[in-house]
């Protein structure tokens, strides 16, 4: 039997690790294009900061996926031949399947801002997206971030950390109101204007504009003011990474379809973590 985990995630590895416990003699191979190894998303701002190695941050030494007989296979999943059980890679060549688990996380959630599309506009969930960002703030000088959430709170500092002032729109009239006492919101508004944030409650983006070269140049918000900026962080929220499963055939809304036991429609391919939808 060969269990084939899409993604490399948390999700996937717990999945992987309680197979392997159960099932000694499965075959299990983990497939990402993003990484050899899982990591930690969360520590992402740490290795933008120096503070953290890509290694630190591996969930396992590299060892333990020979000892624990993990295979991994980087490469992009271009499909899913539901029919002739195997995945249709980038790269490489199909690999066969005999169960699937369809893990394959979140994406940054885009709106249709008009000029999202603009170079220097990006989110904070990914490595590529670290190493985007790594180009991105060379010649940066002011940075707008676009949502109220703690990606975009992240990014606010990790932007100050490198003398890159921020701008800070959150169309809330307090930070993190929905979830924080209004007191405590506001202590916390209080602390960011505090650390050099210039802090927009009550503000969303409009639009963003060319600089003439295909760059972002300035952000409109729906208050009408215009900022010249370099970098535009959208960090309002994620969404389902659903295109690949979708386009394959499987029943998607918002995410993959599944019932309470994480089964799709197809029999012996599952989802799980943010990519599912029950």
């Amino acid at each position: 039997m060969h269990v084939v985990m899409l993604g490399n995630g948390i999700a996937a590895l717990s999945a992987a690790e309680t197979l392997r416990a159960r099932r000694p003699a499965w075959k299990i191979t983990l497939v990402s294009g993003e990484s050899a190894y899982p990591y930690s998303r969360p520590a992402l701002m740490y290795i933008h900061m120096g503070q953290l190695r890509y290694g630190d941050t591996k969930l396992h030494e590299d060892p333990w996926y020979d000892e624990q007989r993990i295979a991994r296979v980087r490469d992009w999943v271009t499909g899913i031949d539901l029919s002739g059980r195997r995945l249709i890679l980038h790269r490489g060549e199909p690999l066969a399947f005999d169960r699937l688990l369809v893990a394959t996380g979140s994406r940054n959630r885009l709106t249709g801002w008009p000029g999202q599309d603009l170079e220097g506009v990006q989110g904070l969930i990914s490595l590529m997206d670290l190493k985007l960002l790594r180009e991105n703030t060379r010649r940066c000088r002011r940075a707008v971030i676009v949502g109220g959430g703690l990606i975009g709170i992240e990014l606010a500092e990790m932007l100050l950390y490198q003398g890159i002032a921020v701008t800070f729109l959150v169309r809330e009239p307090t930070y993190w109101g929905t979830v924080l006492p209004d007191e405590e919101s506001s202590l916390v508004n209080g602390i960011i204007g505090e650390g050099g944030i210039d802090l927009r409650l009550g503000t969303s983006l409009e639009r963003i504009e060319d600089d003439g070269h295909g760059r972002v140049g300035a952000v409109v918000t729906t208050a009408g003011q215009r900022i010249e900026c370099q970098l535009v962080g959208l960090t309002a929220g994620v969404r389902p990474n659903v295109e690949v499963a979708r386009s394959s055939g499987l029943a998607c809304e918002e995410g993959v379809l599944v019932d309470a036991g994480l089964r799709t429609g197809v029999e012996g391919v599952l989802a799980a973590g943010d990519c599912a939808q029950i």
